[in-house]
Formats: C-alpha cells, structure tokens, sequence
C-alpha cells in the first residue's frame, strides 16, 4: 500500500492549521499570478538546492507569515521589500540568527 502524503502544514490545533493553511494558499496564490516573482525564484532555488515542494513550500510561507505578524504586531503596511529580501535569503530564515 502506498504512504499516504502528509499534508504541507501540520499544526496541533484546528486553528493553526487553518492559519498555515491560508498562508499556503497565499503564496499558491503569488505563484500563480509570479507577484512578487521572487516566490517562484526562491521556490526553484530551494528545488536546486535539494528541498522537496512541500519543505520549499513551508519556507516560504514561512517567510510570509513572519512579515504579516510583524504587519499585524506594529500595525504597518506589508513591507514588500523585507518579504523580497527574506525570501532572497532562504533558506537561512530572518530569525536563524537570534538565539
């Protein structure tokens, strides 16, 4: 029998997993419309760096989620330029360094 595929977003509560799920859908979304192009630029570089879709996936939205809390939290407008530049420097993530 065939292993069944486990989803991308696997949260412990019914509310986180429809948050991440959402966030999926978003950068789906930025895929599908190349807006902003640097999403699929980091998707196929994490690709050629050995990640699955599914792990290129996460890190992503991953990215994007961080800049909508940090939208959310100082109640700013999403800042387009971080999110490029983060995205940039996958796979290390913006808070890789703090400790």
């Amino acid at each position: 029998m065939p292993k069944k595929k486990q989803p991308i977003v696997q949260a412990e509560t019914e509310d986180g997993q429809r948050a991440g799920e959402a966030m999926l859908e978003a950068v789906e979304n930025q895929i599908r419309d190349d807006d902003p192009p640097e999403v699929n630029q980091a998707i196929s570089r994490l690709l050629t760096l050995g990640e699955t879709r599914e792990n290129a996936m996460r890190y992503v939205a991953t990215v994007f989620s961080i800049e909508v809390y940090e939208t959310m939290k100082n109640r700013t407008l999403f800042d387009v330029t971080r999110y490029v530049k983060n995205l940039n420097a996958l796979p290390k993530l913006p808070y890789d360094d703090e400790g």
